[in-house]
């Protein structure tokens, strides 16, 4: 029902909300008190047992979120750019299998797919929830029109949004014509679009003023330029 609704309201609200994971916390760990809900008219004095009542309630629904081990966890969504990083440093380092299990990465891939840019098309992925260890099959059906991806999951397509989440599909097993035509579309969208823009070195000096975010994004690029890093050189890459 809740992957359904994320579907239909997919064009007016993309973020998920956690709604998976709030689902298997609510099926583990049951409201205790179960208070009613406390309401004041505009101008109706508040007391001290409307105001507990109110505290209890609120200790009592994040104490139903909490994990075991104490924190709150909370889907970090929006930006499309960090994801693919970390899946094309552990693929080029030969980490991918060995860090992200398949589970993980069918998870990774409904993941992109759900934000790609508006299509109505459906892509049928293998979903695994972790917490609950049970097997679903989800259904996708977020993906812009264009085919592209965009600096976030609010934002028109970009090259960069594109390629990176792109690259990361292919390097994740996805095939030139998977995605139930998703990676195609997206391929066509780079195409039509240009080449994606080269890595500019600027000098040295000037990278203390940079941005803090821009500067860690700038500093291990120029290492590897300044080493001349080469990936392994696999079938997938040469496609």
């Amino acid at each position: 029902m809740d992957r359904q609704s994320f579907r239909d309201n997919r064009f007016h609200k993309k973020h998920s909300s956690d709604l998976l994971m709030r689902i298997q916390f609510a099926e583990e760990k049951q409201s205790v008190t179960n208070l009613p809900q406390t309401k004041l008219e505009e101008f109706e004095d508040v007391k001290e047992e409307a105001v507990m009542t109110t505290l209890c309630s609120a200790l009592d629904f994040y104490s139903t979120i909490q994990t075991d081990d104490g924190h709150w966890p909370g889907d970090y969504g929006g930006t499309m750019f960090l994801l693919p990083g970390l899946v094309i440093t552990l693929y080029v380092t030969g980490a991918l299998n060995t860090v992200l299990s398949k589970e993980h990465q069918y998870e990774i891939c409904r993941y992109l797919y759900n934000h790609q840019a508006n299509n109505v098309h459906c892509v049928c992925l293998r979903f695994y929830d972790f917490h609950l260890l049970s097997r679903y099959y989800l259904f996708v059906f977020l993906q812009n029109k264009d085919g592209g991806w965009g600096f976030h999951i609010e934002g028109l397509s970009t090259m960069l949004g594109t390629v990176l989440n792109y690259v990361s599909l292919r390097l994740l097993g996805e095939g030139a014509e998977g995605g139930e035509g998703a990676i195609e579309k997206a391929r066509e969208w780079i195409l039509e679009h240009g080449s994606f823009q080269k890595f500019t070195i600027i000098l040295y000096n000037s990278v203390g003023r940079m941005w803090c975010l821009c500067r860690m994004v700038y500093l291990p690029m120029s290492f590897l330029y300044g080493k001349k890093f080469v990936g392994p050189i696999t079938p997938t890459i040469l496609s």
